[in-house]
């Protein structure tokens, strides 16, 4: 038997708009409003799983 090490990834996305003069300006302010917890994604921003072989190990 071998052991493998699978990676399981999940991702989840959502398109947040906001009022800025420039890119830089609107990318801080979702930052921002992520730190503080005022974006929380869940399960309805839910896009794919992947799963994946990250490593073989003989044993």
């Amino acid at each position: 038997m071998k052991n493998y090490s699978i990676e399981v990834l999940e991702v989840l996305s959502r398109i947040v708009e906001v009022e800025a003069s420039d890119e830089e300006e609107a990318i801080e302010k979702v930052e921002q409003m992520y730190r503080k917890c005022k974006i929380v994604l869940d399960d309805s921003d839910y896009k794919v799983t992947e799963i994946s072989v990250k490593d073989e190990k003989s044993g």
